[in-house]
């Protein structure tokens, strides 16, 4: 059994508080924190650039320090009165996943993702642009990705999918269509006014401005 508490924040947001996720984790478990907010944690399914569930994703959770929930429940409130919701597709993430995503990038044998993932972009250059690290801001648990979606569940259009590795996630580029771009300005909006700041060349990455542990990089599993 979860235990939750709940009060009302400023401008009257409910947060539901649940127990950590393990007695000595810094982390929550913001789905049951927040009500209508979707999970779509690709990492503990295939479909994900890895091709495979990744380390570490032993339940599709959506874990993150207090805080950055606190933060998320604003967002989610604010999405909700234009009549919309988030739909999160990354939270914390394990060391264990990141070095994963760095073995995976080093394995030029393994390109089966990438019709899907990164079309334009030789493997080998995934590391030397950016696009993988060896350390990643949602190991500090106050990172997360998502997007804007109806009430009935259909996405926005962002102009490219989650996690497409290519110059046009850039959350600026001129290569998306005029809604795309509103699109994408609409949820920085949102975040921004929430507490987050945006990641330039991921339009659905957005870190937690006041994180609580900005050099604490954790390996706790997602369960």
């Amino acid at each position: 059994m979860t235990l939750t508490i709940c009060r009302l924040l400023p401008a009257l947001i409910l947060f539901c508080a649940p127990a950590p996720a393990a007695p000595s984790s810094p982390l929550v478990d913001a789905g049951l924190a927040i009500p209508g907010l979707e999970l779509r944690i690709r990492y503990a399914g295939s479909d994900n650039f890895v091709g495979a569930p990744v380390p570490g994703y032993e339940a599709p959770l959506c874990l993150l320090t207090e805080p950055a929930v606190a933060a998320l429940a604003r967002a989610q409130a604010r999405a909700e009165s234009l009549g919309l919701r988030l739909r999160v597709y990354d939270c914390y993430r394990p060391q264990r996943a990141v070095d994963r995503f760095v073995d995976w990038a080093a394995d030029p044998d393994d390109d089966a993702t990438r019709p899907t993932y990164y079309p334009n972009l030789e493997k080998s250059d995934l590391i030397r642009k950016g696009y993988i690290a060896e350390r990643s801001g949602h190991s500090r648990g106050s990172t997360v990705d998502l997007t804007l979606i109806r009430d009935d569940g259909a996405p926005l259009d962002m102009g490219t999918p989650w996690d497409f590795f290519d110059p046009r996630s850039w959350t600026d580029s001129p290569a998306v269509s005029a809604p795309a771009r509103r699109n994408r300005q609409l949820l920085r909006r949102i975040m921004a006014r929430s507490g987050f700041s945006n990641y330039a060349k991921e339009w659905w990455h957005y870190t937690l401005d006041d994180e609580p542990l900005p050099d604490r990089y954790l390996d706790l599993p997602v369960r």
